[in-house]
């Protein structure tokens, strides 16, 4: 697990986005303030609208914000680089390459040696459950087994932060489960820090150490809320006592945030 002293990975200060539309100016996100410790898995719910992808983009470097500050190791965001892995929930995979080849895609960043990157790709062929797969193509693959390489790909480029946005929001239930299980194996064994944006509330408190809850739209951090239920967790988890105080609380506090926006 994460170290009692972690230092801080992210530091969001004061973040506005505000995008031109057709009906005039909207605001994203208002004044968000928040901290990731190192190597420390958050979540962000909120009711849909509330800005949390915006918030994940421009961490990716795939947006910009309209003011506030957003450092990654202390240092602004310039656009999007190595040292951030980013995970869609549209999976993103190159239609033409092979499972393996798609994985050795991240690995370019990395300037490793032929020898090294086969190495490289079998540890997370193996991790994810993907070495029978390794010569098939995108299309031969479920949807579920498309997120592995995905996931895959991510970690194989050894980014220092991880950027998942709703990666397992298309797959069915059970699939949805055993990624979730495949996730805290990788985690607990890779040690990133991992940002995931999701709405399902049951998955934030499985998966993370902190949950933070945004407000409706214009995107504030309404709280977060610490998940004191200790790792390793399991599908199992779920009905544990502790773990259903909270699941409930959340769920709570984003439902009254989704009244807020339909007021």
């Amino acid at each position: 697990m994460a170290g009692n002293n972690p230092s801080i990975k992210v530091s969001v200060k004061d973040l506005v986005k505000i995008y031109d539309s057709q009906r005039g100016k909207v605001t994203a996100l208002n004044g968000v303030n928040l901290e990731i410790r190192e190597n420390t898995f958050t979540s962000i719910v909120g009711p849909s609208g509330c800005g949390k992808s915006t918030l994940l983009n421009i961490l990716a470097g795939l947006d910009i914000p309209t003011s506030g500050e957003v450092l990654v190791d202390g240092a602004p965001i310039s656009g999007p680089g190595p040292d951030r892995g980013v995970v869609f929930q549209q999976y993103a995979l190159f239609p033409w390459l092979t499972v393996e080849k798609n994985i050795q895609m991240g690995l370019h960043c990395r300037k490793l040696s032929r020898e090294k990157a086969a190495e490289v790709t079998d540890h997370y062929l193996d991790m994810m459950g993907l070495t029978d797969f390794r010569f098939s193509y995108p299309k031969e693959l479920s949807g579920g087994m498309k997120q592995r390489v995905a996931v895959a790909r991510a970690y194989a480029m050894n980014p220092s932060l991880l950027l998942m946005d709703e990666p397992f929001g298309a797959l069915d239930a059970q699939t949805r489960a055993q990624l979730q299980s495949e996730l805290l194996d990788i985690w607990e064994k890779e040690q990133k820090t991992c940002l995931f944006i999701t709405h399902d509330v049951e998955e934030a408190v499985l998966l993370s150490q902190r949950v933070v809850i945004m407000s409706a739209r214009p995107g504030r951090i309404k709280r977060i809320v610490d998940i004191d239920v200790p790792y390793p967790r399991t599908q199992k988890t779920k009905v544990d006592a502790r773990f259903t105080e909270l699941k409930n609380q959340i769920w709570e506090e984003v439902y009254l945030e989704y009244l807020e926006q339909r007021k």
